[in-house]
């Protein structure tokens, strides 16, 4: 087998590719560009151009496209061909720097939220070089951002990437402040976890409710689920591992620092975990992870399901977000050091951070929801609604020595002894992790662990990046003008812990009491589900500090909450749609077959005996009969709350109306039909069940 080293990145655009490939002064031009974000030359862009078609056509490359991330939550390209015709009628392969920095794809086809008009179709795709050219397929794939022709983001990658130049202005203040002079910028980096299920492709063609929806609609709890947690950390199946195996491969081939592979808690469920790196590379990489995930499966006979929730009754799959913020010389600015409490700088980043999520809370929540995480959130698997920081027993006694003025007397070091000689003597962490808390420090780093499996990391990083700038920028300009700067910091730093204190919890976030306690005692928000939060974005202090950081314009946020509750809307409706179908046409017809069945045996056995009860049978045909009458009388009813929807004419309304009736009623048709199902014949029940989908993978 071939080492991985040789061909890591070998299908990437990257630095040694471009230092080997470009001439010194058009390298260091580039670089330029990236690291400082000084302006591109189009001379520049030219030989970068020649040279990224010659390395991609050298490995088979006969198209490029600038790959971009717009509002569907997935993302977008739009082949050309590299060929040219010559004048001899053959062709010449050309590529040119104005193609590499600009594109149009039709702006008036993606979500815009109002920003643009149906017959307004003019958009602009603009590169990132700060983001590697890639090769997938046999097309050059360059990351781009992606914009009206009015200059409004029309994407996830544009907000981001002003985001982290916001934090990134602000966070250079702090540090000139406290004498770094060689910094020349700090970057926010991410690791993102992925969660997935794994289920036959056999069986997932036979549920409509997958391929329509990404989740089951309808399923009986199956004997067995996760009760056992046997697969947590399990043995992999032979099939699963060969499926892993080639994953890796090929996120490797494209750079992706893919490192840590297991089951999850529940059947069928697995986990990825890549290496963190620049927030908006992060992104980019997840992207292209989840979509190499589920060409990968196909090619294995599985499919690869990302919805947040795809069967109920079992744990639903998350993205824990790992953020932390390192300067360009390699300084995590969120590392304590052995001695926390005499640290100043990180003692206020750590509280530029508190101050953040407690401030903004509702902008970190809404940054998550989806109408597929809101099945997920609050749940015994996920952490609550109730968005929460959890500091750990260190870093919570050192910023209450500093609150109370009181001496801090460390945390002592305490080694661990297993009983055993042989083994190892280590000492023990001294801070726990908590995986019930939504943002959760992990000792040089904060774990954000709402996001859905299926969400881009975009949404919540543009949000967190923002929300701490603008804490930073509070700090630097008091200290800045500030008279004693020690003591100015020292007042300043105990000041955000009093003021910001009920933001932290260290317990169990899923204790009911927790949530009465943060709600009626702390203040804190419990937006359970996305119309709840969503039209928070829109709150004027949220307004005033994104467009303050000029993350977004006030008409982008405004489209961006349209897009979103809409997009919640069209989720749902789908759903509810597609439940009514699968009633109507399946499980009726299926149910009232088995009915019949039942009530021919009944017939030929009095026959035989016309003085037997067939009690059993006429109790099951009783039941039968009344789980049907059940099941027509709720899809109708489903039918018509869909059909009153239509009848709302904002989306906000829309979508607080399917919050409150139209899940509830599908819901209500969710109940019958699984009870139809466990006692209906297996032979008659027209979808593999829970067992099958679960335990299908051998």
């Amino acid at each position: 087998m071939q080492d991985v080293s040789g061909y890591f990145g070998s299908m990437v655009f990257d630095d040694r590719v471009m230092k080997a490939s470009l001439s010194a002064g058009v390298y260091r031009s580039l670089r330029k560009t990236i690291d400082q974000g000084a302006k591109l030359d189009i001379g520049v862009a030219n030989a970068v151009a020649s040279a990224m078609k010659d390395w991609a056509v050298a490995r088979g490359a006969t198209h490029y496209t600038h790959w971009f991330q717009p509002l569907t939550g997935i993302t977008a390209e739009k082949h050309d061909s590299f060929i040219s015709p010559s004048p001899d009628g053959g062709v010449i392969m050309e590529f040119s720097g104005k193609e590499l920095i600009k594109g149009e794809p039709d702006a008036s086809s993606f979500p815009s939220g109002g920003l643009r008009a149906t017959f307004e179709a003019r958009g602009y795709t603009a590169w990132d070089p700060t983001s590697y050219a890639f090769i997938k397929g046999k097309t050059l794939c360059i990351p781009t951002a992606f914009c009206s022709y009015g200059g409004e983001a029309l994407d996830k990658k544009t907000p981001l990437l002003r985001s982290m130049e916001a934090l990134n202005k602000q966070a250079m203040r702090i540090l000139r402040l406290f004498g770094n002079k060689g910094v020349k910028c700090v970057r926010t980096c991410v690791g993102p976890e992925q969660e997935y299920f794994l289920i036959t492709k056999e069986m997932y063609d036979k549920r409509p409710d997958l391929k329509f929806t990404g989740r089951t609609l309808f399923g009986a709890k199956p004997p067995k689920g996760q009760e056992m947690d046997d697969h947590y950390f399990g043995v992999i199946k032979p099939r699963v591992a060969a499926y892993m195996e080639e994953l890796n491969e090929e996120l490797w081939k494209l750079g992706i620092l893919a490192k840590t592979e297991h089951n999850e808690v529940a059947p069928a469920q697995h986990e990825l975990a890549p290496i963190y790196t620049t927030t908006n590379i992060a992104t980019d990489q997840n992207q292209l992870t989840m979509e190499i995930m589920q060409k990968v499966a196909s090619r294995h006979g599985l499919v690869c399901l990302l919805h947040e929730k795809p069967f109920a009754g079992v744990n639903g799959s998350g993205k824990h977000n790992n953020w932390s913020l390192a300067t360009d010389t390699g300084v995590n600015l969120l590392s304590p050091g052995d001695t926390p409490y005499e640290n100043a700088q990180f003692l206020l980043f750590l509280c530029a951070v508190i101050k953040a999520v407690d401030d903004y809370q509702d902008l970190l929540r809404l940054s998550v929801a989806t109408a597929g995480n809101d099945h997920r959130l609050g749940a015994n698997e996920a952490p609550p609604a109730v968005v929460s920081m959890f500091l750990g027993e260190e870093l919570n006694d050192v910023l209450e020595a500093i609150e109370t003025g009181k001496p801090y007397r460390g945390t002592a070091k305490t080694q661990m002894k297993l009983g055993v000689d042989v083994l190892p003597k280590f000492n023990r962490d001294t801070t726990d992790r908590n995986r019930t808390s939504p943002f959760a420090f992990t000792g040089n780093k904060f774990e954000f662990r709402m996001l859905g499996s299926s969400n881009s990391i975009a949404c919540a990083n543009m949000m967190l990046n923002s929300a701490v700038a603008e804490s930073l920028k509070i700090y630097a300009d008091r200290l800045e003008g500030a008279e004693d700067f020690e003591s100015t910091l020292h007042e300043m730093i105990r000041k955000t812990i009093k003021d910001h204190k009920k933001i932290i919890f260290n317990g169990n976030g899923y204790d009911e009491a927790w949530i009465k306690e943060a709600v009626e005692n702390r203040g804190l928000l419990n937006d359970r589900t996305t119309p709840d939060c969503m039209p928070h974005l829109l709150d004027q202090k949220n307004v005033d500090m994104l467009t303050g950081h000029k993350v977004f314009s006030e008409a982008e946020l405004k489209s961006r909450c349209e897009i979103m509750l809409d997009n919640y809307c069209k989720t749902v409706l789908i759903e509810a749609n597609t439940m009514v179908d699968m009633a109507k046409t399946d499980i009726l017809p299926a149910v009232e077959a088995y009915a019949y069945e039942v009530a021919r045996t009944a017939a030929a056995k009095r026959a035989v005996d016309e003085n037997l009860a067939c009690r059993y049978e006429s109790g099951l045909v009783r039941k039968l009969s009344e789980l049907t009458d059940g099941i027509a009388e709720r899809a109708g009813k489903l039918e018509e709350v869909v059909a009153s929807l239509q009848e709302i004419g904002d989306v906000i309304g829309q979508s607080e109306f399917i919050r409150d009736v139209v899940l509830n009623t599908m819901e209500d048709l969710r109940s019958v039909c699984d009870e139809a199902e466990q006692v209906t014949a297996k032979k008659y029940w027209p979808y593999p069940s829970y067992g099958d989908l679960l335990f299908g993978v051998r």
